[in-house]
């Protein structure tokens, strides 16, 4: 076993930390990796064993997974961000209406990103870390979510991962700052993903690029996912702020 993994209340949120095997050692950095819609709290756990495997150089990095505050089905431990009307999603995805979503702040997506800011505070008062030392990111509505964190955080952070995200809370997302530094972003997304439309991505890419991030856009032809060559990207995002500093 490579990775150690701890349970840790940060913040409001219930999470699992994951070390290299010597869990005591420096820390150079962290990776906060927030689930999707519907997945329990420690999906994205897996993610830290194969890069632990795959990049010896990210032994002093630590990787915070934390769990969404609602619950939608104790049995599956399936929880979310924020609550989600599918049939009326589907209904303006199949009249192409994607702008009212694009427009539209989820409900909850305040609170939640007020704990979120609050976790990575605790985080980087923890290992003595500043927030360039931080990368953010998730899969679908954790990218979401990670997404605006990073905008409200007007780039202090030191990236972004954003696997099969999309452009949400247009207006407000728009007034939000440029980055101080230069803060990274990695986005994937599938050419035909049929729950976030390949469209909202691009819309999202475009909007990030004007405000002066340095987007590297991984596309691939398939649903929603997270291919290898997302994972590789971001593991490259990973080691340019929490190895190399």
């Amino acid at each position: 076993m490579i990775a150690k993994y701890q349970k840790a209340k940060l913040g409001d949120l219930d999470a699992v930390i994951s070390a290299h095997g010597n869990a005591k050692g420096p820390v150079s950095g962290v990776v906060i990796l927030c689930h999707g819609f519907g997945a329990p709290g420690r999906d994205l756990v897996p993610i830290a064993e194969e890069w632990y495997s795959a990049n010896p150089d990210f032994e002093d990095v630590r990787f915070v997974f934390p769990a969404a505050p609602l619950e939608l089905d104790p049995m599956y431990d399936a929880r979310a961000w924020w609550e989600i009307d599918i049939e009326r999603v589907q209904q303006l995805m199949e009249t192409g209406e994607y702008r009212e979503l694009r427009n539209s702040q989820p409900p909850g997506l305040a609170k939640c990103r007020e704990m979120l800011e609050r976790l990575i505070q605790e985080v980087c008062q923890e290992y003595g870390l500043t927030s360039q030392q931080v990368v953010v990111g998730g899969f679908s509505q954790g990218a979401m979510l990670s997404t605006d964190v990073m905008l409200h955080s007007a780039g202090s952070l030191g990236g972004l991962i954003c696997w099969s995200g999309s452009l949400i809370n247009e207006p407000e997302w728009q007034e939000s700052g440029s980055p101080k530094g230069t803060a990274g972003v990695v986005q994937s997304h599938g050419e035909s993903d049929p729950i976030l439309p390949y469209g909202g991505a691009e819309s999202l890419r475009e909007l990030l690029e004007e405000k002066g991030y340095d987007v590297q856009f991984v596309t691939f032809a398939g649903q929603h996912a997270i291919p290898p060559e997302a994972l590789q990207a971001a593991a490259e995002l990973v080691r340019r702020v929490c190895v190399c500093g």
